[in-house]
């Protein structure tokens, strides 16, 4: 498991590291592939692996208004990385004297003095430094020069075309979850703590948890009814989930509000995980509560089917069921 280190540098010990730089939203299948081969030549040259992240997003500092949704917010990305076989994970807060260390500096004050680098090891679309200076031939340049290493990696590529954060943004906000998920390795989720609710649903037979936005940068999938999986210290539980408004009671504030199958206990203020799964239904306006328990009958229906059918392509392709 990954070590969380804050800026000031490695632990007192370690000698050399093979490091990879960026923001790793989403820690796609092109990050992991990226990551997996940092672990395996730390490995084989002896060294530790580090991975040097930013928080904010470099956009929300260098240029605000084009900041990008993010697909996971920090403590969501630090979750991911810290599962998986990095060494250490070092976060860089994003501020404006960073933004202005050319690439050179960047290289000379944080990767090499303070992280130790022996070999930089890159996605084939990154750059890093001021105006984004730090492209691949100034950065072998500067390796020839100071004497580290530095390695390219091709993209991976899934059914259309080349992975990258931007088109999974894209997949998500277009309410296209397959192709997220293929792009992710993973279904896409949405993290945060249960709050109190109005305590409607369980008047009518179908309680449920508010899960609160871990932050307003968090990229929603379109408003509707979904398919869940739901991550719970209390156990994992298949749901389905309303990401919207509450029309039939008269309220337009965004909701992510999860009905748990089979579930029973207090969920209050414990850190949940929602993995989406699939659409079922948009959101709508009801004539009343009755009516509306009706529709969630339908919807509890369908979803348990939906959970039945992936869970057994999952057991089919050797997973156990809950993964």
């Amino acid at each position: 498991m990954a070590r969380v280190l804050d800026a000031t540098g490695l632990p007192a010990g370690v000698a050399g590291t093979v490091v990879t730089v960026g923001t790793f939203d989403g820690v796609h299948r092109g990050h992991v592939a990226l990551l997996d081969t940092l672990v395996r030549r730390a490995h084989e040259s002896g060294l530790r692996s580090v991975l040097v992240t930013f928080d904010p997003h470099p956009l929300e500092v260098v240029n605000p208004a084009a900041a990008p949704p993010l697909l996971t917010v920090a403590p969501e990305r630090l979750e991911v990385l810290a599962g998986t076989a990095v060494d250490f994970v070092a976060v860089l807060p994003f501020t404006h004297e960073l933004q202005r260390l050319a690439a050179d500096e960047f290289v000379d004050r944080v990767l090499l003095e303070r992280f130790q680098m022996r070999e930089l090891w890159m996605g084939h679309d990154h750059h890093f430094g001021r105006n984004r200076s730090g492209n691949v031939a100034l950065l072998r340049a500067l390796g020839a020069a100071r004497g580290f290493r530095v390695e390219v990696l091709p993209p991976v590529t899934a059914s259309e075309g080349a992975i990258s954060s931007t088109a999974i943004r894209r997949a998500i906000a277009g309410g296209d979850l397959a192709h997220a998920a293929e792009g992710l390795g993973r279904p896409y989720a949405i993290s945060g703590r249960v709050v109190p609710g109005a305590g409607r649903g369980r008047a009518m037979g179908f309680r449920t948890i508010n899960v609160a936005l871990p932050s307003p940068r968090k990229l929603l999938p379109p408003e509707g009814v979904y398919v869940v999986h739901v991550e719970t210290p209390l156990g994992p539980y298949g749901g389905m989930m309303n990401l919207g408004p509450r029309p039939t009671f008269g309220e337009s504030a965004v909701h992510v509000e999860a009905h748990l199958f089979d579930a029973d206990g207090d969920f209050y203020d414990l850190p949940v995980r929602v993995d989406v799964l699939g659409w079922l239904r948009e959101t709508q306006k009801f004539s009343g509560p009755a009516a509306l328990v009706a529709q969630l009958k339908e919807d509890e229906k369908a979803a348990r089917a939906a959970l039945t059918r992936q869970w057994r392509a999952a057991t089919l392709q050797g997973y156990p069921k809950g993964s």
